[in-house]
C-alpha cells in the first residue's frame, strides 16, 4: 500500500485514469464498436493496472525489506535486490 502522501496521490491519479478507460470501453461496447478497437482499449487498460501493481510492489518492498536493516551498507544491498525484483516483475508485466 503506498505509504506517503506523495505515493498515495500518484496511485489515486492512476486509478481515476483507470476509472476512465474503463468507462470508455465501457461506452465502446455499448455502442458495438468494432473489435480491434475495443481491443486495443483492453490492452492500454491491462497496461495501466499493472504499472499502478508494479508501483505499489514496489512501494510494499522498500517498505518492508529497507526498514529491516539498521546498517546503511545493508540497506543498499537490499536496496540494489529490491530494485532488480521490481524490474524483473515490470517486464513480466509488459
Amino acid at each position: 500500500m503506498p505509504h506517503s502522501p506523495e505515493e498515495k496521490k500518484r496511485a489515486i491519479t492512476r486509478l481515476r485514469r483507470i476509472r476512465g478507460q474503463v468507462d470508455g470501453l465501457e461506452r465502446a461496447v455499448e455502442a458495438g464498436s468494432e473489435c480491434a478497437p475495443v481491443l486495443q482499449q483492453l490492452a492500454a487498460l491491462r497496461g495501466a493496472v499493472n504499472g499502478l501493481m508494479a508501483e505499489i510492489l514496489d512501494s510494499h518492498l522498500r517498505e518492508e525489506f529497507t526498514q529491516v536493516a539498521t546498517d546503511p551498507k545493508i540497506r543498499k544491498q537490499h536496496a540494489r535486490s529490491i530494485d532488480e525484483v521490481v524490474a524483473l516483475v515490470r517486464s513480466y508485466l509488459k
